[in-house]
């Protein structure tokens, strides 16, 4: 168990399942409040857009050094620093005065969370060991972090409707202020742990990273602008192919990488991060798509909009606590695979809405199918992304899984956005965008067969013989006595570092 939070595994799991819930809730709480944010403030059309993707740009961009710094520094120290940052800028965006100082107080928001979020998920991966307690405790993250992003939607919806857009902002900081006391303090290092000389951070390998991960980031969410074929765009994603080709050379071959390329090896991890993608992609496209169905085709206001997908909510926390009952007696793989089906199903459901359609006819069961299949997916994702991880590791792993998720979600939507506006043809009459939508929900259902056939294919159907240990069927793998022996000797080294 995780040295510093011995005996307090309870409060670890509350103050980090409220950290992911506010990092999910933003991610989705400021959508509902753009059309009074630009009235308030000024935004020019071209501009407002960034209100979203400068959060995108920041948080995914930063993810994998955000969790490797977590290995290095303590996982507890990134955390607070990370919530800290966070609150600051909400605080920053909710009095903001000028376009630019919203803008600028969002990407804050995402270099916080990029700090915090992966801390967040390896303090938690190595507070419990494998088995029901961590499946349970991975289920509870999972079940916060889904019901934070579609209660997003709810809030911003009443927030903006009946009191303000600037609450959509401001609503962070209670959140943020709890998380930050149910956080345990820290234990006092054992004096017969002898220290440890700390690596040197990767340098090159976080400036590459961070570089090409924020390129391909910003590359894919101006396309709602320049389109994927634009010179501009096809540039920009072509300089961090580059880039990001070039880590994997520097990952390769220095001593302390970033992200250890050996890693990937896994079947778990491999399997887990490709099912992420998919999963985000589905998930954010699927949330972006019915949100404007139901206000540019039904006309229901903001708050309406936001009950709306209140049976949403549900759906996704009921979903991941029977994943995580499922997952606790078998593997991730088992709930993982009927999970990518029905929601696929749910969504191929959605893709039939009509625009004479209605909540009742046309959402609300829908939204039950994909919303459940979608909870049976999250929880034994990130179970699988850490399963065989050591804890020297588990931050690298975190930011990675949590690298994946986002990037799932901004290329996703982009590509998807644009896949619907072709349907479209540039008209707005509620039949041509019910069409658009439609056809791009019709995608995402196919994005998660594709997960399902990936779960299938990839993951093993029985877990490492013994916790800590990578995928049997990788090579190198350690022998069960020698994988216990090192992650005794790292779980008490982490009370030093931290």
């Amino acid at each position: 168990m995780y040295k510093n939070s011995r005996g307090r595994p309870g409060r670890v799991l509350a103050a980090v399942a409220v950290a992911q819930f506010v990092f999910a809730l933003d991610m989705s709480v400021v959508n509902v409040a753009l059309p009074a944010i630009r009235t308030d403030l000024g935004f020019a059309p071209l501009d407002l857009s960034w209100v979203v993707h400068v959060y995108a740009l920041t948080f995914g961009g930063l993810l994998l050094l955000g969790g490797r710094a977590s290995d290095l520094y303590g996982r507890r120290r990134l955390l607070l620093f990370g919530l800290a940052v966070f609150g600051l800028c909400s605080l920053g965006g909710g009095l903001a005065q000028e376009p630019w100082q919203l803008v600028a107080a969002r990407a804050g928001q995402g270099v916080g969370a990029a700090a915090a979020a992966p801390a967040a998920l390896a303090m938690l991966t190595t507070t419990f060991t494998e088995g029901p307690g961590r499946v349970r405790a991975l289920g509870v993250w999972s079940a916060t972090n889904a019901a934070g992003g579609a209660l997003g939607v709810l809030a911003g919806g009443l927030l903006t409707e009946y009191a303000s857009w600037r609450w959509v902002m401001l609503v962070n900081l209670p959140v943020v202020a709890t998380a930050l006391a149910l956080l345990p303090a820290e234990a006092r290092p054992e004096r017969s742990v002898r220290p440890v000389r700390r690596e040197r951070p990767d340098v090159l390998g976080a400036v590459l990273a961070t570089a090409g991960i924020g390129l391909l980031v910003f590359g894919v969410v101006r396309t709602d602008v320049r389109g994927w074929g634009s010179p501009a765009t096809l540039g920009t994603l072509a300089a961090a192919g580059a880039l990001l080709a070039a880590f994997a050379v520097t990952e390769a071959r220095t001593a302390a990488p970033l992200l250890r390329l050996g890693l990937l090896r896994s079947r778990w991890v491999a399997g887990a991060n490709v099912l992420v993608f998919l999963a985000a992609a589905g998930q954010f496209t699927a949330f972006y798509f019915v949100s404007l169905y139901l206000q540019q085709v039904l006309g229901l206001g903001a708050a309406a909009t936001g009950l709306a997908f209140l049976p949403f909510s549900a759906g996704l926390v009921a979903g991941t606590v029977f994943a995580t009952r499922v997952v606790a007696r078998r593997t991730p793989r088992a709930a993982l695979v009927p999970g990518a089906v029905l929601a696929a199903a749910g969504l191929a459901w959605f893709a039939l809405i009509s625009p004479d359609g209605g909540f009742l006819t046309d959402v609300l069961g829908p939204s039950l199918v994909t919303s459940v299949g979608t909870g049976l997916v999250l929880a034994p994702v990130a179970a699988a992304g850490t399963t065989g991880v050591a804890a020297r590791e588990a931050g690298m792993a975190s930011g990675l899984l949590n690298s994946s998720r986002q990037l799932g979600g901004c290329v996703g939507l982009a590509a998807l956005a644009t896949v619907a506006a072709h349907r479209t043809g540039g008209a707005t009459d509620p039949a041509a965008l019910n069409d658009g939508y439609a056809t791009g929900l019709a995608v995402t259902a196919g994005l998660f067969v594709l997960a399902a056939l990936v779960a299938v294919a990839v993951l093993p159907r029985r877990r490492p013989e013994a916790p800590g240990l990578p995928d049997p069927l990788t090579p190198g793998a350690e022998s069960p006595a020698e994988s216990s022996a090192r992650n005794r000797v790292e779980n008490r080294l982490e009370g030093t570092r931290s």
